[in-house]
């Protein structure tokens, strides 16, 4: 399949960072100097990270690829040195990609005797006892805003109101990140999941989304206009489909022609995938009333 990617220049690089805190995946760090794509898996491609970068180092390139493999990143990553792989390495820890960890430190105990290296180290890095909390880790990390978390709905307080009083309703969110081009479709939290997928605009329209739509689901959110990399989402969803075993999907859309390329593109993903999932498609009229309600 055709992938685009970040490339860096080192010979323009000047190790400013300005890059790092505008990559939305926290892919980018500066290490020895140059800024440095620790994770190809969490690159997508946007390249929000371009128009920050004064020396104009950073591009993005398409090629013709073979699906993620880890053995061969990971392989390329050590000729960039030591740091380099040790914060892949921590990357992947950080993100829970426990399957693609496993794949990395297999190459490198296959390849010990040409690591620049110690397989010890390693070792001593995966098993450390360092917080690995966001709070924690060190400047330019940038993963503050995509690192995964699980956690239970908000308690909110649902009393009979006064005269003029809101009630207060609680979030049915249950984790994050949630704009599809930051999840993680290898976070915990999506195993046999059943996964919503909404229009931006969704929530903002139907007043009553919480409650009613995302109460037991898991969420992710797209513009099919406006976001770029459609190629990454079905990619995501594929991961999803296969990988996370999601339990069904259901699509909400606003009645708007261009979200409906939201369900092409669910449809698309379904369709590339192994696993058969049920497919449920909702589309939201513009003043918050269900116009459709059905199984694809």
């Amino acid at each position: 399949m055709l992938r685009e990617i970040v490339r860096i220049d080192e010979e323009k690089c000047n190790g400013c960072g300005l890059c790092v805190p505008n990559c939305h995946e926290g892919a980018l760090q500066i290490i020895d100097g140059k800024a440095r794509l620790i994770s190809e898996l969490m690159c997508d491609g946007l390249g929000a990270c371009l128009g920050y970068c004064p020396e104009g180092a950073i591009t993005i390139e398409k090629r013709e690829a073979e699906g993620y493999n880890e053995e061969l990143v990971i392989a390329q990553m050590v000729k960039s040195g030591k740091n380099t792989v040790f914060a892949h390495l921590k990357h992947l820890r950080e993100h829970n990609e426990t399957a693609y960890l496993k794949h990395a430190t297999g190459w490198l105990k296959a390849n010990r005797d040409s690591l620049p290296f110690s397989i010890a180290e390693v070792h001593e890095l995966l098993h450390s006892s360092q917080d690995n909390s966001v709070q924690q880790q060190g400047p330019g990390c940038g993963c503050a805003g995509s690192a995964p978390q699980s956690f239970a709905p908000a308690t909110g307080i649902r009393m009979a109101p006064a005269v003029n009083q809101p009630v207060s309703m609680p979030s049915e969110l249950t984790q994050w990140p949630v704009q599809m081009h930051l999840i993680n479709p290898a976070a915990v939290y999506f195993q046999g999941a059943d996964l919503l997928v909404a229009a931006d605009c969704v929530a903002f329209s139907h007043g009553d989304f919480h409650r009613t739509f995302l109460t037991g689901k898991k969420l992710v959110i797209a513009c099919p206009k406006l976001d770029h990399s459609m190629e990454t989402y079905i990619q995501k969803l594929i991961r999803l489909i296969d990988e996370a075993k999601v339990n069904t999907i259901t699509v909400m859309i606003m009645e708007v022609p261009c979200c409906g390329g939201l369900v092409q593109m669910v449809r698309k993903a379904a369709d590339l995938a192994h696993r058969i999932v049920p497919i449920k498609a909702i589309v939201v009229g513009i003043k918050g009333d269900i116009l459709q309600d059905e199984w694809l």
